[in-house]
């Protein structure tokens, strides 16, 4: 048994024991048994316990008759004082590991919907990445195709070819970024890169100059050997800075920093302050942002955006190995037996609280039935016949008053009458009747002796 479950027990025991003589001693009885139950511990030790108190309770009034008398009071502590709190407190234990199972419950349902969410989102993912692949791929290798045609066709000056050229060779690199963004749609085997990552940033610095942007960029530490999904990150990361700041903010100075370490790699865009049309703040308003997030969060990095010293700032920091768990997204954990755990609490909990509804008024009508008949038993055996009480006179011999005597006396004591007093005088008590009925139920004869000789005889009617 667990200590603390018996010190508890015991504490009940000892505190009903009390009551039995003071009712004051009742209160702290029911918070003794209510911190029993409430607290850890199997049930079958706490009713064996009570079932050993009553079996004590039992020996005790069959050993000493005069405790019958305390029947009544002891089938009321039992019940009200001990059995009613610790149900209530074994009741609101399982109620509290019961709520407790229904928020585990809870949390792996949302597991499992985020799980069903995140297979949805890979599923769809999937698709665009093959309709991008079998559509647009398509397309773009026939314009390529018919570019290609156009800059060998008769009859084109040297301008005209130049043009022919350019789009197939523009062609050709979108096929190529296609392919780029179908491996990260579809989280597949990152292909190279199709050039150094520190040619594509000049070239895309060197764009957005050429067309009046003012831009600046600063390259700290070596790429070789980025890996490629965050090289292609953080050109995607440039790029659509860049454009959001030829889009919101043309005027504004815009700075490109570049970091390379060991562990990861850092890039921030910023642009400062410039005149913006109404109801749109730099660098705000497009849906580009939120694809930059996604596309940094697959390769394990993280991504912030927002406004800085009246401009934007768009930051990204890409570690070069890719964590066993992306950030962002809670991957589910699934909790074998979960349901069945929550079930056998549930069931637990109700059938606490149907023996806490059941058990107490039940017991309490048991034992008080069982101490009416013991008590209405012990009072036949302690009746004397009013016949033979009229026949007792004082003086007689013990011996001679004996013979038309029950063989036990009855267990109550009514007041009444004087008590004769002084050294040897010993006084014993007679029910008038058995019967629980008669108005003389209650009531008592007694007969006082000294040195075996009769002093007195006294009729106690309450």
């Amino acid at each position: 048994m667990n200590p603390n479950l018996m010190w508890r027990l015991t504490a009940v025991a000892v505190f009903g024991g009390l009551s039995l003589v003071s009712l004051w001693w009742v209160v702290p009885t029911v918070v003794a048994a209510f911190l029993a139950g409430r607290g850890p511990g199997r049930t079958g030790a706490a009713l064996c316990s009570f079932v050993a108190v009553l079996a004590v309770g039992v020996v005790a009034a069959s050993l000493m008759p005069s405790m019958l008398a305390l029947g009544t009071r002891f089938v009321g502590v039992l019940v009200t004082g001990v059995l009613l709190p610790w149900f209530a407190g074994r009741f609101w234990r399982q109620y509290q590991e019961l709520v407790r199972a229904g928020w585990d419950k809870a949390e792996r349902l949302e597991r499992e919907r985020q799980l069903v969410g995140e297979q949805a989102r890979l599923a769809e993912r999937a698709r665009i990445a093959q309709d991008m692949h079998d559509v647009l791929g398509h397309d773009l290798s026939l314009i390529a195709l018919s570019a290609g045609a156009l800059q060998l066709a008769p009859g084109l000056d040297e301008r005209q070819r130049r043009t022919a050229k350019d789009i197939r060779a523009r062609a050709a690199m979108a096929v190529e970024r296609l392919g780029a963004v179908v491996g990260v749609l579809s989280e597949d085997a990152e292909p190279p890169l199709s050039r150094p990552e520190g040619r594509e940033l000049t070239e895309l610095v060197g764009d957005a100059a050429e067309s009046g942007l003012q831009v600046e960029l600063r390259v700290d530490g070596e790429a070789d050997g980025l890996p490629p999904v965050v090289g292609r990150a953080v050109q995607r990361v440039v790029q659509e800075a860049l454009t959001n700041v030829a889009r919101h903010a043309p005027r504004a100075a815009a700075t490109v920093e570049v970091r390379h370490t060991e562990t990861e790699t850092q890039v921030v865009v910023f642009n400062g302050p410039a005149q913006t049309p109404a109801g749109r703040a730099p660098g705000q308003g497009g849906r580009g942002l939120i694809g930059l997030d996604e596309r940094v969060r697959l390769a394990g990095g993280t991504f912030e955006h927002g406004p800085r010293d009246g401009g934007f700032v768009v930051s990204a920091r890409l570690p070069h190995r890719l964590p066993a768990r992306l950030p962002g997204r809670r991957a589910p954990e699934p909790r074998a037996g979960a349901p069945t755990e929550f079930r056998r609490t549930r069931r637990r909990a109700r059938r606490t609280l149907i023996a806490a509804l059941l058990v107490p008024p039940v017991a309490g009508a048991v034992l008080a039935a069982a101490v009416t008949g013991w008590g209405m038993v012990a009072a036949a055996r302690s009746t004397l016949d009013p016949g033979d009480y009229a026949r007792l006179r004082v003086g007689q011999d013990r011996a001679e008053v004996r013979r038309v005597l029950p063989d036990r006396q009855s267990v109550h004591r009514p007041f009444g009458g004087e008590r004769p007093e002084g050294r040897g005088v010993t006084c014993e008590y007679y029910a008038m009747t058995a019967d629980r009925f008669d108005s003389r139920s209650g009531d008592a004869y007694r007969l006082c002796f000294r040195e075996d000789r009769l002093i007195s005889l006294d009729a106690l009617t309450g």
